[in-house]
């Protein structure tokens, strides 16, 4: 049977630095509030998902990326819609800069794979991550 509830098309950005860390952002909103996922947001009408997902990631990080490809989609059950995500693979413009939390982000930071250990993540974050294997180093 399909889902009635409305689907909201979302991305979110797959953001590494040169050392193989992965971009982070606690969320400050639901789905999620107060655990650690990666970048992302509402694709808004008229908008391609790739600038969408350059869009939400500097509001939400500062940092300005270049979407390379789709790595996958994730479905995320919400408050009377489903979420439906396009991760996208994106490389920093300015790999020097440091993220600074903004918009719907609590904190944002690079992680490597220890670091990312001691985070409580969004349900299917990891997975998706791993599954694609796209984990920090």
């Amino acid at each position: 049977m399909d889902d009635p509830r409305p689907e909201v098309a979302c991305v979110g950005a797959v953001v590494h630095d040169e050392r193989g860390r992965l971009l982070l952002i606690r969320r400050s909103h639901a789905p999620s509030a107060g655990l650690w996922s990666v970048p992302g947001g509402r694709v808004e009408p008229g908008e391609s998902e790739a600038d969408a997902v350059v869009r939400e990631t500097a509001e939400e990080t500062g940092l300005a990326v270049r979407p390379v490809r789709v790595l996958g989609h994730v479905r995320i059950d919400g408050d009377g819609v489903v979420f439906t995500v396009t991760d996208w693979l994106c490389t920093v413009v300015e790999p020097e800069r440091q993220p600074v939390a903004g918009d719907d982000a609590d904190d944002a930071v690079f992680v490597d794979a220890a670091g990312l250990t001691a985070l409580e993540m969004a349900p299917g974050v990891l997975t998706a991550l791993s599954g694609w294997g796209v984990l920090p180093r």
